[in-house]
């Protein structure tokens, strides 16, 4: 008996030390380290590619209720290669903010998986292509899923995966169209949570 009721008081006690802490009124920023697994595909000319890289993002989100929060995702411009059929072409800059709206399943547990839809805009700079010039942003939609498991009361780690769709035009230096790549990444991040 004295062995069951000291499991029920630990489990108790785990359960309420990592409760989800997120609640409406509150904000979140988030520290992630994300892999761009790019999916590339181009047409009318194909083997376009942009390639794929690790990098830093950071979010801040804003629940309105325990279940419904926004996330603005952001980070730095970042460098890719862009290349055909293998061979490079050159490199450009790449800056795609997204804005999403969040749906969080079980808050107050101890496990809170999330679904997310919302829109990336992204802005291209930085063209090193001789010979070629490029659009200069895309607009289109993102999808996310994930989970945060509560570390201490303000403190939680993340799993992040989002659906992104992006494009980009490739011309000649002159302005003549040549083709579009459909970059649509995939990103998978890692990192951790604060409120505040």
């Amino acid at each position: 008996m004295q062995r069951r009721v000291l499991m029920a008081v630990a489990t108790s006690a785990l359960f309420a030390s990592s409760s989800v802490f997120a609640e409406a009124g509150d904000w979140m920023a988030r520290v992630r380290a994300v892999n761009i697994d790019t999916h590339n595909s181009s047409s009318p000319v194909t083997g376009a590619a942009l390639s794929r890289k690790t990098i830093p993002e950071v979010d801040f989100g804003y629940f309105f209720t325990d279940n419904i929060s926004a996330e603005l995702i952001l980070t730095y411009p970042q460098k890719h290669e862009v290349s055909l059929n293998g061979a490079l072409l050159g490199t450009l800059k790449e800056l795609p903010p997204t804005l999403l709206a969040q749906y969080h399943f079980m808050p107050g547990s101890s496990f809170s998986p999330y679904v997310g839809a919302g829109l990336n805009y992204t802005r291209y700079s930085s063209v090193d292509m001789p010979g070629f010039s490029t659009s200069k942003s895309s607009t289109g939609g993102a999808l996310q899923v994930g989970f945060d498991v509560p570390v201490n009361k303000n403190l939680s780690f993340n799993v992040d995966l989002k659906k992104v769709y992006m494009k980009i035009d490739v011309n000649t230096a002159a302005g003549a169209y040549v083709t579009t790549l459909k970059i649509d990444p995939v990103l998978f991040g890692v990192g951790l949570g604060w409120k505040f």
